[in-house]
């Protein structure tokens, strides 16, 4: 940039901060980095380039991505029949979806993305969670898993089971069970801590925050030094393109030391791949736990419904279960891979496992909305202007991939994949591999416009405690606090126009 077009900008930028309200020190901070607000792309009407979808007009992300041929959409829609079938419990008269639990959260992938999107983070104290998951752990460090499983109950509440009394809900302890049925681990709930924010123009804007409530725990005490951590299900939709970005691409946004001295230190977490058996870059999950699809969907068979897989091959039960270890399971020899790998047999063959994993990797999109209207693209200047693109990096084009319908896209996801801290309000103490408790992976704002169609209702952020954009902005600290304060100092119609972009990714 010449030094003319410089100071021009530094001086736009300065008196546009200064009619909101910044203070000095940010004056001082953006006429050193400007924060330039991009020439409008065309390609952003279609964040997911030729992949896009222009057919979501109904209530569900489930779409097949727009530019694959006729015989690997029949496999997309296998593998969607595949994720929406109900698993049973073994031994059945057929082996192909038998293995269900013991203890699981659902009986199929899409109970917890219903639709292909977010899960739920009910109001209701009384009702009790059945997409929203409940981790656990006790402090220390595992390089294979991430965190250290709290001993009775592992790193997962599972609040199902195939046990008769607990369909019926009828409770029962684990003595009273033993030798009978196998007893969920918990019922959990929420229970919620309302605050307020006030803007400096006198707006008031109501504010929650979830607690974990575990009823009728079927195993004993939870470790006195347990942390408990809730998580949303996230969306399905463009998981394939984010897998197909090159991992240099993402290494290039990397600034753990802060050396361009913006505020924002975007790390990589370090994880373990169960395939690979090595530790490698992680890219999915709320703290960028999982390496790629292929992982994440194993951990998700094992882990939330408890069928056994080629990656994951043990039922998710802890030594202190003994009758959950002891009930039959549906491992077959013919669903492990080649027997000269070493892999036992297991309830998920891998051919099953990999089309779940490619029909996940190839759900579309949707085009963006109100692309041309002003209060959108003036939304879009005010976005750019507080810096949130800082960490919700716009673009990308994806590199080589399997499926060559992924390679190559200009794609709009507004993330780096990278794990920020957050700060305190967010933080909820847990690490996971290298994500400290105050970090989180930047998520993709594509699809947010449209989570109360396909969902009926917004649940933002890890815990799902914000029901609108405005409520997650206003969360937003640590490396995020300056850029929230930027937004906060906007005018009520400013504001509205940002969210109003936001909202139309």
């Amino acid at each position: 940039m010449n030094s003319c077009l410089k100071l021009v900008v530094s001086v736009a930028v300065f008196h546009l901060l200064a009619s909101c309200g910044v203070d000095s020190e940010d004056h001082y901070m953006l006429q050193e980095n400007p924060l330039m607000v991009p020439a409008i792309d065309a390609s952003e009407q279609f964040p997911g380039g030729e992949t896009t979808s222009h057919s979501i007009t109904k209530a569900s992300f489930i779409s097949p991505i727009s530019n694959i041929s006729d015989s690997v959409k029949t496999d997309f829609y296998a593998g969607r029949a595949l994720a929406q079938q109900p698993w049973i419990k073994a031994p059945t008269i057929t082996n192909a979806r038998d293995g269900l639990g013991p203890l699981y959260n659902a009986r199929t992938c899409l109970a917890c993305h219903a639709n292909g999107g977010r899960g739920k983070a009910p109001r209701d104290n009384s009702e009790v969670l059945l997409s929203t998951l409940v981790r656990l752990s006790i402090p220390g460090y595992d390089e294979m898993y991430g965190v250290i499983p709290e001993p009775h109950y592992g790193d997962q509440i599972q609040s199902q089971s195939i046990a008769l009394s607990h369909q019926l809900r009828t409770f029962v302890t684990a003595e009273q069970l033993k030798h009978k049925e196998v007893a969920a681990e918990a019922y959990p709930y929420l229970t919620w801590q309302e605050s307020t924010f006030v803007y400096p123009d006198g707006k008031v804007v109501g504010l929650s925050q979830p607690k974990v409530k575990l009823n009728q725990l079927a195993y004993g005490k939870l470790h006195p030094e347990t942390l408990i951590a809730l998580r949303v299900s996230p969306p399905l939709l463009g998981l394939g393109l984010l897998e197909a970005i090159e991992q240099v691409t993402i290494e290039e946004l990397v600034d753990p030391n802060d050396e361009n001295k913006d505020g924002i230190s975007g790390r990589i977490n370090k994880v373990w791949d169960f395939q690979l058996n090595k530790a490698v870059p992680g890219r999915f999950g709320l703290k960028a736990n999982r390496p790629n699809l292929l992982n994440l969907t194993a951990a998700a068979f094992a882990n939330d419904i408890g069928i056994s897989n080629p990656l994951f091959p043990d039922q998710s039960c802890t030594k202190f279960q003994s009758l959950c270890n002891a009930t039959p399971n549906g491992n077959d020899a013919e669903k492990g891979l080649p027997a000269d790998t070493g892999h036992p047999a297991v309830e998920l063959s891998h051919t099953l496992l990999k089309l779940a994993t490619d029909f996940v990797s190839q759900i579309a999109v949707p085009v963006k909305r109100g692309h041309n209207e002003p209060n959108v693209q003036e939304g879009r200047n005010k976005f750019y202007a507080t810096g949130c693109q800082s960490c919700h990096q716009p673009s990308y084009v994806t590199g080589k991939s399997n499926n060559k319908a992924l390679s190559e896209q200009k794609i709009w996801p507004y993330s780096d994949l990278l794990l920020h801290d957050m700060g305190p309000a967010l933080a909820d103490g847990r690490a996971d591999y290298l994500a400290t408790g105050s970090e989180w992976r930047t998520a993709p704002l594509w699809g947010v416009g449209l989570t109360k169609e396909v969902n009926g209702n917004q649940n933002f952020l890890h815990d799902g405690r914000a029901e609108t954009i405005e409520q997650a902005i206003l969360w937003h600290g640590g490396e995020a606090e300056l850029v929230k304060q930027r937004f906060v100092q906007l005018s009520n119609k400013e504001r509205l126009q940002l969210i109003a972009f936001v909202e139309s990714l």
